[in-house]
């Protein structure tokens, strides 16, 4: 399984014994489409007054981005080409507008082929990679890029391998199951794509050696307990010491058990599964 899978890499470096890298056969390996993509500045974790907000960031290789329909209202045409995006787990679709003559990216559900024709809207048929709205789609199936109230862009399971179960319909919500658990309700008239999200084995990929997550743009994550006691406070004392106190973030608040999140969404049914 695995050689059906996996590159076969032959090791002539240490790092290489342990590199576990998927086979991508149908990806485009050219250029993408040069009007529908752009450079983003790129903040390092960094906020609008240059304060980090988000540790072990920067670095990393030139990345351009593409900028992809979640909106999913009048997309129509035919897929050129499954490509690769640097900003997102999940592989995207080039589609193909032969009527308007226009290109657009949307995100590539698993097993959409090249060639497939691509439709969205009230009027389109039950098909993979079709987005409709909630009350067209029947009930058991399995969909993404999940949108929470008419004209927005969607927002749920957009990463790669996710999808969403729609479980129930009301006169007007449809009660829907996310990989977490979590059973939420969403307007019938919001839009939703068919299909898992494409590149499904991705966590099965192994770096093999640090530098490749440089190549990422992570940076390493020290321990609190290496640290000085100005820094953290797990740091210091002497010799090797275990921390003293239960595991709490550089800013003193717990960080193994209680929540964390303040949202009490009433449209959140079941909330979502505790690891």
């Amino acid at each position: 399984m695995e050689n059906l899978l996996f590159k076969k890499i032959r090791p002539i470096t240490p790092s290489q014994r342990a590199l576990k890298v998927l086979k991508r056969p149908s990806l485009w390996i050219k250029k993408p489409i040069k009007n529908k993509t752009s450079f983003l500045h790129r903040k390092f974790g960094r906020n609008h007054k240059g304060c980090i907000t988000a540790y072990q960031r920067g670095g990393g290789h030139k990345k351009l981005y593409r900028t992809i329909d979640f909106q999913r209202l009048d997309t129509f045409g035919i897929v050129e080409a499954i490509e690769y995006d640097p900003f997102r787990s999940a592989f995207i679709a080039r589609v193909y507008n032969y009527r308007e003559k226009n290109h657009s990216y949307i995100l590539a559900p698993k097993n959409l082929c090249v060639g497939s024709l691509i439709k969205s809207g009230a009027e389109a048929e039950i098909k993979l990679g079709h987005a409709l709205p909630l009350n067209r789609i029947p009930v058991g199936s399995l969909i993404h890029n999940l949108s929470v109230s008419e004209g927005k862009k969607g927002q749920y399971c957009r990463a790669a391998g996710t999808y969403a179960q729609l479980i129930q319909k009301t006169k007007n919500y449809a009660r829907v199951r996310l990989v977490s658990g979590e059973q939420r309700l969403i307007p019938l008239n919001s839009y939703a794509t068919l299909g898992v999200v494409s590149n499904e084995n991705r966590n099965l990929n192994t770096i093999g050696k640090a530098g490749r997550n440089r190549w990422y743009g992570r940076r390493p994550n020290v321990r609190g307990v290496a640290m000085n006691p100005v820094d953290h406070p797990h740091g210091g004392g002497e010799g090797r010491t275990s921390g003293g106190r239960p595991s709490v973030s550089p800013w003193g608040r717990p960080t193994k058990g209680p929540k964390t999140s303040r949202s009490r969404s009433p449209l959140i049914v079941v909330p979502r599964k505790k690891n």
